[in-house]
């Protein structure tokens, strides 16, 4: 018996890998994130499986199913949005599974940045733009931001952000943000991305707040700040320049249009 961490992805039920959907459709019992993991997905379980949303469970419920579908032998597909490693509390979950000495896998999902990314048709690194994304998010109701982790502080490196779990929290990133990247750094926010209903609102630090309360976001959305959201002059990457020698392609071969 294992348990089967599974990232479904950004929302689109074509966007979970096929690895992590294969497993799902082996798994007599599925376990589910159901207001983040579309139902297509979990559908896929076998018939007669036991699939369990778990938005209303906390922690030891969701181990007592595990531990339920482990004395019987069942392997257990435990879906998960976007990819688990990032906000998907898998760790205190595996955490309890390692004392129980119950095995368990992970299969990585396509994470919303990238998802956003795909949408924008853009890039969060452009040569000598930004070459760093930073992943994270304020603190709110949930844990404080450890040392050294505040926006004011990360900001200082002008990366491009991707800023998770934070849609309420617009003023405070305008203020902590705004004396590193100034008030017309280009701002996006992507409200469920991948779905049907899926929402991108343009703006900049200065702007994106009241753009988003004319929209009525409350939650669901990712937030990316950074001078790519906005850069067209930049300069072409080394990768494919022509004088650019690698160990895939020499100068000459270059030239000749290798």
């Amino acid at each position: 018996m294992t348990v089967h961490f599974i990232g479904a992805g950004p929302g689109a039920p074509d966007l979970i890998t096929v690895r992590g959907f294969k497993i799902i459709q082996s798994c007599p019992v599925c376990l589910y994130a159901g207001s983040l993991v579309p139902e297509e997905i979990v559908k896929a379980a076998p018939q007669g499986a036991r699939v369990i949303d778990t938005a209303p469970l906390n922690l030891n419920e969701i181990i007592a199913e595990i531990e339920a579908a482990h004395a019987k032998g069942h392997d257990v597909a435990r879906v998960h949005s976007g990819d688990p490693s990032l906000y998907g509390a898998i760790a205190e979950q595996i955490r309890r599974l390692d004392k129980l000495g119950i095995p368990y896998d992970v299969t990585p999902g396509v994470p919303a940045f990238a998802a956003v990314a795909a949408a924008l048709k853009t890039e969060f690194t452009l040569p000598e733009v930004a070459q760093t994304v930073i992943l994270t998010r304020t603190a709110m109701q949930s844990s404080s931001m450890p040392p050294g982790e505040m926006l004011e502080e990360l900001g200082r490196s002008k990366a491009t952000l991707a800023i998770h779990l934070s849609i309420r929290n617009l003023g405070y990133i305008e203020r902590a943000l705004t004396p590193h990247y100034g008030a017309d750094c280009p701002v996006v926010v992507a409200y469920r991305i991948t779905w049907p209903d899926q929402m991108i609102i343009h703006g900049t630090l200065s702007t994106i707040a009241k753009k988003v309360r004319e929209a009525k976001l409350t939650r669901t959305a990712l937030i990316l700040v950074g001078q790519v959201l906005g850069a067209h002059d930049f300069r072409d990457s080394a990768l494919y320049d022509a004088d650019h020698e690698h160990v895939l392609r020499n100068r000459k071969t270059a030239k000749a249009g290798g």
